[in-house]
């Protein structure tokens, strides 16, 4: 029994460490390979581990106590959570690859669409939540000034004769009228260009600060303008005239003494051709639409008086004479005193598309009257006491005016009544109401509305043959086909006869200044500059003046006092804007 046990005892002590034998020897291979703890749950073989595997299980998906065997090249230093070494966020909590991050968060703004000259700094991190649209803020660095055929001269505000003196409260003023409608409109909708968007930032600044005294005007034009002497290439000066609005006496219904009427544009008028811009162009040729659809030139002058008009209602008043007719028309827009003391007003809206012949050329071609004595005062004269001679040489200028009502107001009202001088004036293209002695026409072509303008001449004000100096700011509200080049202007006088004369007078030199705002270049539109064009002879000179005597070229829409073409000035071109009626 006892040799029975022994051998079994002995088979078992043999046959044990031979099971055993593997187990130890995978366990220390084991250990040796990877060094993990002793604590090691669960090994995962090498081969089935990834190499540089991008996406990593986050810590809080892995099993409670599971410690996976990670490979030796990725150990994460001290990371909880392993991420590849040539992918690391620098400080985001949640692993994005680099090339999926946004370059900026993604509520700024990006840099490309932020205005150049914003006033306010806004955060990256707080943009503004109601901004949609930023009205009239220019999104470019204004480009450099450039005015064709222009010589420009910057210069110091003491070369300006005259500009200590002036009434700066009042021409601020008139700028403050011109702002108004150049900030209503964005940019996008306006003018684009550079002096357009430099004239906003100052227009804002000017309604901030609302009316200022007269120092303080000259102090904000000073601080926020730079003046350039401006003339057309070849010319020392630029050209002064002047314009009005006539007030005559008329009816609502033809009688014996108020005969002549005024019509309005009737609806078969065509405007011209490729005619852009809103309201009726006051130059081109119109056309009439026939009852077949045909497009036809429009009735001339002699058709019209001849009753091509008649029987179709299109008049809005009547008046006492031609010489009257042809001074409203050649203003273009008038008052007329009705038979109960209303005021209509009654303003340009269209014409029949011929040029305009002025009728002063025509009587001094014709030695009616010398060239001397010519005036819009003689040539009513003359109209006037020849009816029938004044309606043949009318036909001659083919040219016609029609009118819209604009207001219609009662004149018994006091002027210190509130409003009434300032709704009394005529509005000019801008659609603001023009201010005497401080509103002019100038070149909407190369000029700008609002623009600032300060003028040098020696003009007859006095109602005497001698001169007085007049230096003064003007600002840019109205324009004219005839008004053409960048130092040309037609000065707005006011209404009635003293205003009438007072613009029937001015035919002058003068020089001019423009004020640009300081944001603009004015070296660079000088370093553009061409070189003046060469004058003819003085013997081509002489040949050029007597071909002008005897030629019968006519002149655009507009009127010429003293010589072919000497003085024009055209039918007031349309209205942007209403005038209030009010019941005075």
């Amino acid at each position: 029994m006892y040799q029975r046990w022994r051998h079994t005892i002995v088979a078992v002590a043999v046959v044990t460490p031979l099971f055993l034998l593997p187990l130890q020897f995978a366990r220390s291979a084991a250990l040796l390979k990877d060094q993990l703890p002793a604590r090691s749950i669960k090994a995962i073989p090498k081969a089935q581990l990834p190499a540089h595997s991008a996406k990593v299980t986050p810590k809080d998906q892995l099993p409670a106590h599971s410690a996976k065997a990670i490979p030796k090249d990725q150990p994460p230093a001290h990371s909880v959570k392993a991420i590849p070494k040539d992918q690391p966020p620098a400080h985001s909590v949640k692993v994005i690859p680099k090339d999926q991050l946004p370059a900026r968060p993604v509520k700024v703004t990006p840099k490309d669409q932020l205005p150049a000259h914003s006033a306010k700094a806004i955060p990256k991190d707080q943009p503004p939540a109601h901004s949609v649209k930023v009205i009239g803020m220019p999104t470019l660095q204004p480009e450099p000034l450039r005015l064709p055929n222009t010589a420009i001269e910057p210069i110091e505000w003491n070369a300006l004769n005259g500009w200590e003196a002036d009434d700066h409260a009042a021409a601020f003023a008139t700028f403050l009228t011109s702002c108004r409608p150049l900030l209503r409109s964005s940019v996008q909708e306006g003018d684009k260009r550079p002096m357009y968007l430099a004239l906003t930032q100052v227009c804002r600044q000017a309604l901030a600060i609302g009316h200022r005294t007269d120092d303080q005007a000259r102090i904000f034009f000073e601080h926020n303008f730079r003046p350039l002497r401006i003339a057309k290439l070849g010319d020392s000066a630029g050209l002064l005239t002047g314009y009005y609005e006539p007030i005559v006496d008329g009816s609502r219904f033809p009688t014996g003494i108020f005969k002549v009427p005024i019509y309005r544009r009737p609806p078969d008028l065509v405007p011209p051709r490729n005619s852009s811009g809103p309201g009726f162009p006051n130059k081109g040729q119109s056309l009439r639409r026939t009852s077949s659809g045909a497009l036809v030139p429009y009735y001339d002058r002699g058709q019209i008086l001849d009753g091509a008009l008649d029987g179709k209602h299109l008049e809005i008043c009547w008046i006492k004479n031609q010489s009257d007719a042809l001074t409203i028309q050649i203003e273009g827009s008038a008052r007329v005193r009705l038979e109960d003391g209303t005021i209509l007003r009654i303003n340009y809206d269209g014409h029949n598309g011929y040029p305009f012949v002025p009728v002063s050329r025509i009587l001094i071609e014709r030695n009616i009257i010398p060239r001397k004595e010519m005036s819009l005062e003689r040539i009513r004269e003359w109209m006037n006491a020849n009816p029938q001679s004044a309606e043949e040489v009318l036909r001659q200028n083919r040219s016609f005016v029609f009118f819209r009502i604009v207001g219609l107001s009662d004149d018994r009202e006091p002027k210190s009544a509130q409003g009434a001088p300032h709704d009394r004036e005529a509005v000019g293209a801008q659609g603001v109401p023009l201010t005497p002695g401080r509103s002019i026409a100038v070149d909407n072509a190369l000029h700008v509305y609002g623009t600032p303008f300060f003028i040098q001449a020696d003009l007859p004000l006095t109602g005497e043959k001698r001169s007085v100096s007049f230096d003064r700011l003007m600002i840019a509200q109205d324009t004219g086909s005839a008004i053409v080049g960048p130092a040309r202007a037609d000065i707005f006088w006011g209404a009635g006869d003293r205003a009438g004369l007072l613009a029937n007078h001015v035919h002058h030199p003068g020089n001019f200044a423009l004020l640009v705002p300081r944001e603009l270049d004015p070296v660079t539109a000088g370093a553009r500059m061409p070189l003046p064009p060469e004058k003819p002879s003085f013997i081509a000179q002489a040949k050029i003046a007597s071909s002008f005597t005897t030629s019968s070229s006519t002149c655009g829409v507009g009127r010429t006092l003293g010589g072919p073409c000497a003085i024009t000035r055209p039918a007031r071109p349309p209205m942007l804007g209403r005038v209030a009626v009010r019941s005075r």
